[in-house]
């Protein structure tokens, strides 16, 4: 009997979402494992491209000509036993492709070849060491010995100034030796150590309630500064002493440089680190290390769940209610759901860490699906810092149009005086949200989108959502009046206000625009934390996790660009964002301060954010949630579809609701809503619309609208863009 293999190709196009068979070649029957990557000759003219094997099977295929591997593209199986039972479980949960979901479990370097970097070395060799050579080359034999096969003969030289004769007399004469070492190009800093800190009876509470419960899912909802890292170091360490592994992810990159301090001086080089600003060569060599057991510890974003670990003991998901744990390409995965399926597999605790958590998370903990773990206090009972909401009508009636108020103003000041720092807080980038021309109204907007650009003080107008830059332009297009103004306020104006103001301040700003390259976030953190900055500003990625203990004054500069923004969600996230802001400060000896400005400042958020009163907020929400249905009542699916020619696209979405309508009489309980233009309805030239079912949506019904959809794209409307998404972050 012939052996033949199930494989899936690396492409992106929907005819080809399906396993082909191919033929085992006689000589690699021995060779050939499930998981493995093989080149196999594909379509009308038999390129050779990349494959997955999904199973093998031993039978008798007659009167069909089957096509044969050609080669193996990597001896070892990429894929585990494991890997495909999660492919199968992400291309079903999130209505995606094959590949798609074996694209994550597979860094892209391997597929474009990369391979590990060698140098070679000088090390001690294999002859014995006579007291007379000891003496005479002492200086280079302690060297050599004390960093054995650390440097080439070129760093001896140059950077030790060590004698090439005299190494190339030792390694004739067998005293010293080359050879080849690997390079690793992942984080190899020595870090200071992180010694484990004496933990309160809260956590020692939340520690044997993890140990002793029988449950796999837990939420540990703890205030900010309440010493949820010590217990997720505490359930490291735990595994590590069972021979087992542990994954710490993170939400924003932001955070990686103070994990992986404190996680690499309390662990040394077993932390590997995984995020998407490696180099794909760096991204290689974690994701082998990883492979090969040589790292038991892993800390990154989301994509590091994904690493090929074994034996895994714990997975632990840090500030688990930030957005980025959803991904917005394909597939479009929740973190959390991924994590709690690989639980099951793996048989491994999830920790679902939060100072507020998602609603939909602290609803399954109390109603008992998950368990609910609890840190009220912070460590040493610190006091949490007192919150002002500032009302930003009344400064404006007293005549302050300045975008820090008299109170904030005031508190900068005296802090600045008393040698604390400043965390400075507003989530827009750019020197000015909008440029407009007060003679007539008209308002800058990209020509690709139908978005405001942003004015940045480099003199350009950038669009956040294309890229797309020209130079600010003094004439209005419109009227040609030369009233044109900046309206709105960015990190970068507010950089500007801060250095106006406050002269002698040492000021740094964390946000996109600051951290493009490899090391900024790194960079601008440490110095911040070693108090050579006095002044932080940056955009939400300082707002959560950040630990600097002279910081004792926040200030939330405008509060109501998340409470403005048109999503369901939009209270959950300013209470969420301006609580864990809030938290930056005090967490030292000194008592903190938060001050929020805002011109609704009778907003529900605001006011149970103000008193830290989590339940409040929840049982608000809790009930509005439940009268719109959205979740955890119902789910939402949405159809975005995209195309340069509007009219093409909006006899597609009629077509779609003709069709999608008929699949939705067939179920009870859910709702359709559109087609309707997308809130912001034009994206890099191309006119965007959507269909938004929510209610009790089963998993046979999203596949049968996204079956639906992927028909009418593929056989009647191939030109328009089309994709699907469960419980999506935003609906704009």
């Amino acid at each position: 009997m012939k052996k033949y293999a199930e494989i899936i190709i690396n492409s992106d196009a929907l005819d080809i979402d399906k396993p082909f068979t191919y033929e085992i070649p006689e000589e690699l029957k021995h060779e050939i494992k499930i998981g493995q990557w093989v080149k196999v000759p594909f379509g009308v003219k038999n390129s050779l491209v990349d494959g997955f094997i999904l199973s093998i099977k031993e039978e008798e295929i007659k009167g069909i000509r089957i096509k044969k591997i050609k080669s193996i593209g990597a001896i070892e199986s990429l894929l585990s036993e494991n890997d495909l039972k999660l492919i199968y479980f992400i291309r079903e949960s999130y209505l995606c492709k094959y590949i798609d979901a074996i694209k994550l479990l597979i860094p892209q370097g391997i597929l474009k070849g990369t391979k590990n970097k060698y140098k070679m070395v000088v090390a001690i060799g294999d002859n014995s060491l006579d007291s007379n050579t000891l003496n005479k080359y002492k200086d280079i034999i302690s060297f050599i010995k004390d960093n054995n096969g650390k440097f080439n003969k070129s760093e001896l030289v140059n950077l030790y100034k060590f004698s090439l004769y005299k190494i190339n007399k030792l390694v004739s004469d067998g005293y010293l030796k080359i050879e080849e070492e690997i390079v690793y190009r992942y984080n190899n800093k020595k870090y200071i150590e992180y010694s484990e800190r004496k933990l309160t009876e809260d956590q020692i509470k939340v520690l044997n309630q993890i140990k002793d419960s029988n449950k796999k899912i837990f939420l540990l909802k703890g205030v900010t500064g309440s010493g949820k890292t010590e217990i997720y170091m505490k359930l490291v360490s735990e595994a590590i002493s069972k021979e087992k592994s542990a994954i710490i992810l993170v939400p924003e990159i932001s955070l990686t440089p103070q994990m992986i301090e404190r996680f690499k001086g309390r662990f040394g080089r077993e932390v590997a680190v995984f995020h998407s600003k490696l180099s794909d060569g760096e991204r290689y060599d974690e994701w082998y290390r990883v492979k090969e057991c040589k790292a038991k510890v892993i800390i990154g974003a989301r994509s590091a769940l994904f690493l090929p670990v074994s034996n895994l003991g714990v997975i632990i998901i840090d500030e688990e209610h930030e957005n980025t744990y959803k991904s917005e390409q394909n597939p479009r995965y929740v973190t959390r759901e991924i994590a709690e399926f690989l639980s099951e597999v793996k048989d491994c605790k999830v920790i679902l860490g939060s100072a507020t958590p998602s609603i939909e998370t602290y609803y399954r903990a109390i109603t008992g699906e998950i368990e609910l773990l609890e840190l009220n206090n912070r460590v040493d009972n610190k006091p949490m810092p007192i919150m002002d909401i500032v009302d930003m009508r009344e400064e404006l009636n007293s005549g302050n149009i300045s975008m820090f108020s008299r109170k904030l103003f005031t508190e900068i000041k005296e802090a600045l005086y008393r040698k604390e720092q400043i965390i400075l807080f507003l989530n827009r980038r750019g020197f000015s949200t909008f440029v407009s021309c007060r003679s007539c109204g008209y308002v800058f907007k990209c020509h690709k989108c139908d978005i405001s650009m942003t004015y940045h003080k480099n003199g350009y107008l950038i669009c956040h959502y294309c890229g797309y830059t020209e130079r600010q332009q003094k004439i209005c297009p419109k009227c040609k009046s030369k009233y044109v103004k900046h309206f709105g306020a960015g990190t970068e104006r507010v950089e500007e206000e801060v250095k106006k103001y406050f002269k002698d301040a040492r000021v740094l700003r964390m946000d996109v625009d600051t951290t493009r390259s490899k090391n900024a976030h790194e960079d601008i953190y440490n110095l911040f934390k070693n108090r050579k900055g006095d002044i932080l500003i940056g955009t939400q990625m300082i707002s959560k996790g950040l630990d600097f203990e002279n910081v004792t004054l926040v200030g939330i500069l405008a509060a109501d660009m998340s409470i403005n923004i048109p999503d369901y969600r939009s209270a959950e996230r300013t209470f969420q964002i301006v609580t864990q802001v809030a938290g930056r400060a005090g967490r030292g000896a000194k008592e903190g301060k938060v001050i929020v400005q805002t011109y609704n400042p009778d907003h529900y958020s605001l006011n149970y954010a103000k008193s830290y009163n989590y339940e409040g907020f929840y049982n608000e929400e809790f009930t509005a949630r439940g009268l719109m249905y959205y979740p955890p009542f119902g789910k939402i699916l949405l159809i975005n579809a995209s195309s340069k020619n509007e009219k093409i696209l909006m006899d597609f979405m009629a077509l779609l609701k003709d069709n999608f309508e008929k699949i939705k009489d067939e179920y009870n309980n859910v709702e359709m809503l559109g087609p309707v233009s997308c809130i912001i309805s034009k994206i890099k030239d191309n006119y965007r619309w959507q269909i938004l079912f929510k209610g009790e949506l089963s998993l046979d019904f999203c596949k049968k609208i996204k079956d639906k959809l992927y028909q009418l794209n593929k056989n009647v409307y191939n030109e328009v863009k089309a994709t699907i998404d469960i419980n999506p972050n935003n609906l704009t």
